[in-house]
């Protein structure tokens, strides 16, 4: 009897072991460095480095001090952005350093970050149980894999350690999941050249840099180009950033410029100058924000802590004056008021908790808005984001490259921008629904048009690609704009005309010499009623934004007020014939071919 028990422990302990080893997961396994085109994003020579982490090319080991060489190792800044349909993953990787320093956690100086980007545009933090060892592992669990609108998985963004060198790295998903690398992006970069602060130093993790934040709050690339303890406004890192083709540089050096450095004054206000100059001659066409010293928490106690930055403030003050006397432009200042940190900001009254690197990073957004024309408002029509929506279809960023790349190579004469019922019309890039090819060959492709619109686009998305670049550095004769009939279900008719008008002075601030046509929302099935109302509105929206509206939705209308089914394919979208009588209707309202121009064609 006394064996029995012990037989059916130890068949139980078999049997558990067995089903252990039968559902252990197999992994496939990616190495970004291996990767067949550039993946590694935050890197501005990303061809000219020595080692893969890296962050200033090779060449500038000759150059800079070997603290400014030493620090560019850390992988601050830099992310990585794959796709994946997956419900877990893995990152294991290795560190050249100490995984954590006094005042700060491991998890920010050689932890790595995960985020995700929904079908909607809208961000998620991915929590994920790490070990800390000669290898470093943070597991990644329990993820939904997929969105509502199809199983193509979403988009991930991976942020590597702040404080640390990464020797390897590979991701790993269960095998048979999907996995897709994502190349670097082509929109120009905001370039931060800063400090310890900038560098990431005191986040709780990688994601949580003001820098990081700053990037997800803009979507755009970010260069970091923070050294701690060693952002001096040196003329060897200076001279590199005209070498990159930037949307902003960023010199937030004060706080390795205070006296205690030994620096004399007059240097420090002629660096502050020369860096601008330097940058502005050449490349005059890149704003520059200059950023002040954003004090220490602990300052109204410690005066001859105050002292330090309210003198380098002054200098900051007076540099910047002397710039604007001498009538240089695209310089502005984030003042010590503007960024306005409490003190609960700081970990050891210089570097910032979470709290103080999300109020750098609101400070920051405040003031680079503006800079860029890139306003945002209440509503969610006037808040840019991008979209994923069609994915079964198309990939929506792979045509935003395509557009960047299609308007430097022939920049279009008529731009048409709208959503799945422009984009699956006809024109090139050749979609892969074409339902009016006729229609726009014959009477659109003539005229100069490009297709603009992309497939279940809400008016924020496009606001987006307005944004980032699309409609920047030609000169387009007109702007078409047919847009909001994806917002009808989320948005009320006053956020919906609210999001036309926002949009409209966005195309207008990036295309003043063109012409702006404002089209009407097309009537659909069972929608007839809202949208006539509301195309009313929308026509006297045009009007205050001073720009030529057009309804040509009205010829889908039969007598009754009802659409006529037999000019769609789905009481949404046109079929071949009602693009004809479209393109019929909306001829009239677009610009035509000077003849100088046909001889020139």
């Amino acid at each position: 009897m006394p064996r029995k028990p012990l037989f059916f422990l130890l068949f139980a302990c078999i049997h558990c072991l067995t089903g252990f080893a039968q559902t252990t997961t197999e992994y496939v396994w990616w190495n970004p460095a291996r990767n067949s085109f550039p993946v590694i994003e935050g890197q501005a020579w990303p061809k000219e480095v020595q080692s893969p982490y890296d962050r200033l090319p090779a060449q500038a080991e000759k150059s800079v001090r070997p603290p400014v060489w030493n620090l560019s190792h850390n992988a601050a800044g830099l992310l990585i952005r794959f796709n994946a349909s997956t419900d877990q993953l893995v990152v294991r990787y290795a560190v050249s350093g100490a995984h954590a320093l006094p005042h700060m956690p491991a998890t920010g100086v050689s932890g790595v970050d995960l985020y995700a980007l929904d079908s909607d545009g809208n961000w998620h933090w991915c929590t994920g149980k790490y070990s800390f060892k000669d290898t470093l592992e943070y597991r990644f669990t329990g993820l939904t894999p997929n969105d509502q609108y199809h199983q193509k998985g979403r988009e991930y963004r991976l942020y590597l350690p702040l404080y640390n060198s990464v020797k390897w790295l590979e991701i790993g998903v269960p095998k048979g999941m999907s996995f897709t690398p994502l190349p670097t992006r082509i929109e120009k970069p905001i370039v931060i050249y800063g400090t310890s602060i900038a560098q990431g130093a005191c986040a709780s993790r990688p994601g949580m840099a003001w820098t990081a934040i700053l990037g997800r709050k803009l979507d755009r690339p970010v260069i970091n180009l923070g050294f701690s303890g060693n952002g001096r406004l040196e003329k060897e890192i200076i001279e590199l950033l005209p070498s990159i083709d930037a949307k902003l540089y960023v010199l937030d050096c004060l706080p390795n410029l205070v006296a205690s450095v030994g620096i004399a004054p007059d240097e420090i206000r002629n660096r502050i100058i020369e860096s601008v100059k330097t940058l502005r001659q050449k490349r005059p066409e890149v704003p520059v924000l200059l950023v002040d010293h954003a004090g220490y928490t602990e300052g109204s106690l410690n005066a001859t802590r105050r002292k330090y930055y309210m003198d380098a403030n002054e200098l900051m003050s007076q540099a910047f004056a002397q710039l604007k006397t001498e009538g240089i432009n695209l310089v502005y200042l984030l003042s010590r008021t503007d960024i306005n940190l409490g003190m609960d900001d700081m970990v050891d009254g210089t570097h910032p908790t979470d709290l103080g690197m999300q109020h750098y990073a609101d400070a920051y957004e405040n003031s680079i808005r503006p800079i860029l024309n890139e306003p945002i408002g209440a509503y969610g029509t006037t808040k840019p984001c991008t979209q994923f929506r069609d994915a079964a279809i198309y990939d929506w960023e792979t045509r935003h490259r395509q557009t960047l790349e299609r308007v430097k190579a022939k920049p279009p004469r008529i731009v048409f921008i709208g959503n799945s019922i422009t984009h699956y019309w006809g024109g090139k890039p050749q979609a892969p629904i074409s339902r009016g090819a006729d229609s726009w060959n014959a009477v659109l492709e003539p005229l100069g048009t490009q297709n603009f619109g992309y497939g279940w686009d809400r008016i924020e998305n496009v606001l987006w690609r307005v944004y980032h670049d699309e409609l920047d550095g030609y000169a387009a004769a007109q702007v078409v704009v047919m847009i909001g009939t994806n917002n009808l279900h989320l948005n009320t008719d006053t956020e919906i005309v609210e999001g036309l008008a926002f949009l409209v002075n966005a195309i207008k601030a990036r295309q003043p010499g063109a012409s702006v046509l404002l089209l009407g929302i097309l009537p659909r099935r069972q929608g007839e009623a809202r949208i006539l109302e509301l195309n009313k509105r929308i026509a006297r929206a045009a009007g205050q934004v001073d720009v030529t509206f057009a309804d040509p939705g009205t010829v889908f209308l039969k007598e009754d007020g009802k659409i006529d089914e037999t000019l769609f394919t789905d009481g949404l979208h046109p079929n071949a014939e009602g693009y004809q009588k479209l393109v019929a209707k909306l001829s009239p309202y677009l610009k035509p071919v000077e003849q100088s121009h046909k001889q020139k064609r």
